[in-house]
């Protein structure tokens, strides 16, 4: 039972964190041991068989034959039919569960943890983009989903930074229920452009001024870093990583954020695997939650 209840314990933190699979593969360590040390006790404490005086050989030999010794009563059988078909039954049921419950569990514990990214997302060119201004960006994360998979992205370029063009690219996701955050400037609409680039239909909105982000559900509040300066926000806005291809802005994958030290290009980030809304990433809570998922 102790060694059930570890091995349960490991499957509850596959879901929930490292610090559970621990506890839970130490219970199922120790109560296994104890198992097996239980098991093999009669074996282990039993004395060894007093040696038996040979008889006497009272079979008549055939002729050019050696005579052979009548089996003696109470002979040991070693190996009885009984173990035999115990073990077979117990061999079927491990093969029938295995049959039944892997094509469950298998992709219960392992497709979580199989990179499930999308392609990379190309928004525009360099140009697009002013220094030192917000752009609105909207764009399909996967357009093979459709709308559902429209995301939105404040992207600021910074100039450069040791000759490279430097981007700030912020997830427009609050970190703490994950309600749409809006830029607290003015957004330019009669300036906003959409383009077509493969099957994205990619918008571009600039806006007046940068003046940080707010959210509308429960008052959480970002400066222009994506920095949580009140309301009930855990952590920083979630940034996108990316690169420049043939000069235009390709997004990668999404990061979470703890917090941003500096601004625009000398910004320095406290980057984490992504989490979801409302998780701490860093801290004595952190090893609370739930195991990230590869992928975004």
């Amino acid at each position: 039972m102790g060694f059930a209840v570890g091995i349960a314990v490991l499957l509850v933190g596959v879901v929930l964190g490292w610090l559970i699979v621990a506890i839970g593969a130490v219970i199922a360590a120790l109560f296994g041991f104890l198992w097996i040390r239980e098991a093999t006790s009669p074996v282990r404490t039993a004395e060894p068989p007093a040696e038996l005086e040979p008889e006497p050989d009272t079979r008549p030999a055939a002729q050019g034959r050696t005579a052979i010794a009548e089996p003696g009563e109470g002979e040991i059988v070693r190996f009885p039919r009984s173990k035999l078909l115990e073990g077979a039954t117990l061999g079927l049921g491990v093969v029938i569960g295995g049959i039944v419950t892997l094509p469950i569990l298998g992709p219960a514990l392992v497709d979580p943890f199989v990179d499930q990214g999308t392609d990379d997302v190309d928004i525009g060119a360099i140009d697009d983009f002013p220094e030192n201004r917000f752009v609105i960006t909207t764009f399909l994360l996967d357009p093979a989903q459709g709308e559902v998979s429209r995301r939105t992205a404040f992207v600021r370029n910074n100039g450069l930074l040791n000759g490279d063009p430097s981007f700030t690219i912020m997830s427009n996701r609050c970190v703490h229920l994950g309600c749409p955050v809006q830029v607290n400037g003015l957004p330019l609409d009669d300036a906003a452009k959409t383009e077509r680039i493969g099957d994205n239909a990619v918008r571009r909105i600039p806006t007046a001024a940068a003046v940080g982000f707010g959210c509308p559900c429960h008052g959480g509040q970002y400066d222009d870093e994506g920095n949580a300066t009140a309301g009930p926000p855990v952590r920083a806005l979630d940034r996108y990583e990316f690169k420049i291809v043939n000069g235009r802005l390709v997004l990668t994958k999404t990061f979470s954020v703890a917090k941003v030290e500096g601004t625009g290009a000398e910004a320095q980030i406290e980057a984490y695997p992504l989490m979801g809304p409302g998780q701490h990433v860093d801290g004595a809570e952190a090893p609370l939650y739930p195991i990230p998922p590869p992928g975004r």
